[in-house]
């Protein structure tokens, strides 16, 4: 199945959350990656059809999600905050989550659901009483408990310990792999790498950039980057460094050199061998500006620019 998404926004009042977005999600496992507060969970409440786009439409195989409940046979929705019970035993929330859809044999699927997230052991505690990891891993058994062909999930890997993310990643790459459409968020480009197929980048609202993780690399690694130097001699180090095209700026400060590099291979090339010829130690060597709100910010900027 396929999500479809044509110049979508979504505002409340004066701020824009998402902005003309457009974009399409095939079978296959996608990443939809940007930092926190890109408008990640408001494009996927979109896509579940649980909020109204104010402008555009979301479509899934052709068929308007907003206000259409015969789509939710066909999605599974994993929300970043919490929406599960803790009065409940993760036994009765998947449980209900079953009969819910009407499904025939709503035990047997509860069961299924469960055992694919390992969760059968603590079925029969009060979810209250669950990890964070735990609570995550019942909230995907209720989503795919009616097997929908497209599965949603917005940050999924949050809060769980290494072995937990590993099944889940395993469990989401052969959901993909097995024809499933699968768009799963995170602010975390590893994470991404590790399961996506493909990758969407969202900032500020904005569809900033797409591409499979060699692609989203190659942007992040080719745009300029900000370094902090110190060295025995910031003067000399950066006469020199001035009169090569990689060094787009330089700022001479009190506790360092401030660099700008406009070709990065070239400059971490160039670097330590100038610094040899010149007779000047370098003491330290640090990016400035690797948040991914700064990357992302760079992205967003050249797909506008």
């Amino acid at each position: 199945m396929k999500i479809e998404l044509s110049q979508v926004s979504r505002w409340y009042g004066n701020v824009v959350a998402v902005n003309d977005v457009t974009m399409t999600i095939g079978p296959g496992v996608t990443g939809l990656l940007g930092p926190n507060g890109a408008g990640k969970s408001t494009l996927l409440h979109m896509m579940a059809g649980f909020l109204a786009p104010s402008g555009g439409t979301v479509t899934l195989n052709g068929d308007r999600v907003w206000k259409n409940h015969h789509i939710y046979r066909n999605i599974g929705l994993v929300p970043e905050r919490e929406g599960v019970y803790g009065f409940l035993t993760g036994w009765q929330f998947v449980l209900s989550a079953a009969r819910l859809h009407g499904l025939a044999d709503p035990e047997q699927a509860a069961r299924k659901a469960l055992a694919t997230v390992e969760m059968e052991e603590p079925k029969d505690r009060r979810v209250e009483t669950y990890s964070k990891g735990m609570r995550q891993r019942v909230k995907v058994a209720a989503a795919l408990v009616h097997d929908p062909p497209v599965l949603l999930l917005d940050e999924p890997f949050n809060g769980m310990d290494p072995r937990q993310r590993l099944h889940l990643m395993d469990l989401i790459r052969a959901m993909g792999t097995a024809g499933k459409t699968i768009l799963f968020s995170s602010h975390i480009l590893e994470e991404v790498e590790r399961v996506a197929q493909h990758i969407e980048v969202l900032v500020a609202g904005r569809h900033a950039a797409s591409g499979d993780f060699r692609d989203i690399r190659r942007l992040m690694t080719d745009r300029p980057h900000l370094f902090m130097i110190r060295s025995s001699d910031d003067r000399k180090l950066a006469a020199a460094l001035i009169r090569d095209p990689s060094a787009g700026g330089i700022t001479l400060r009190p506790d360092g050199l401030e660099v700008q590099a406009t070709e990065f291979r070239r400059f971490a090339r160039l670097l330590p061998k100038l610094a040899q010829a010149e007779g000047v130690r370098l003491h330290q060597v640090s990016p400035a500006d690797e948040d991914l709100e700064s990357v992302f910010s760079y992205l967003i900027n050249r797909s506008t620019g």
